[in-house]
């Protein structure tokens, strides 16, 4: 089983939670899995945009491309393919001002590709990747489990909705918040949370390819 792990958070363990959550999911999954990890932040990925659809453009059409264009289109293919390669996707990232950190929306803006993870239809959008399954490992220091707080939570929302896009539903979520709030109570709400990191990552051991 080949499982990429996209690590997205580069704040060391000691200080960032999520960065301790991929630590100690990495700790925990076993040598028996084809493991790679894909660190968004150490990645050369060039910002999703018009430099990326010129590159596209003259690929396609076998014309010069200037270096932005090459680096963009070789950083968007070796994210494609460690996705597609992946039979299990973790995620591992906290939740910054409310939403996912922009190195790791840039990983997203390479595999939200038609044609290869989605198509169109006159039904509508299909995803064409539903044999995958994602793991979340997410913190964030508030609490946004409250019907009151979800609306405003658009990490985990949003992965999960691009996940399920491209047709996955297979999807775990470990999420450690509100450590942020309480101080007094903060190493107990991260030991808890970690042991369930743990429990996801012994989980795959029972998976097979």
């Amino acid at each position: 089983m080949n499982v990429l792990v996209v690590k997205a958070n580069n704040r060391p363990a000691s200080e960032g939670v999520s960065s301790k959550m991929h630590e100690v999911f990495m700790n925990e999954i076993g040598t028996d899995l084809d493991i790679k990890t894909f660190d968004v932040f150490k990645e050369d990925m060039p910002y999703f945009g018009q430099d990326f659809f010129d590159a596209m453009q003259k690929s396609a059409q076998a014309e010069p491309m200037s270096e932005t264009e090459q680096r963009i289109l070789t950083a968007s293919a070796k994210a494609m393919d460690a996705f597609m390669e992946a039979d299990v996707v973790v995620f591992a990232f906290p939740l910054w001002n409310m939403t996912i950190p922009a190195a790791l929306q840039t990983f997203i803006d390479y595999i939200y590709r038609a044609g290869v993870t989605f198509k169109y239809t006159e039904e509508g959008p299909v995803g064409l990747v539903p044999e995958k399954k994602v793991i979340i490992l997410n913190a964030r220091g508030g609490v946004y489990s409250t019907p009151e707080m979800a609306p405003a939570e658009m990490s985990v929302t949003y992965v999960r909705n691009i996940m399920n896009f491209f047709g996955i539903q297979d999807i775990k979520e470990v999420i450690i918040e509100g450590h942020a709030l309480d101080p007094n109570a903060a190493p107990a709400i991260i030991e808890e949370g970690l042991e369930r990191v743990k429990q996801a990552a012994h989980s795959l051991q029972g998976i097979k390819a």
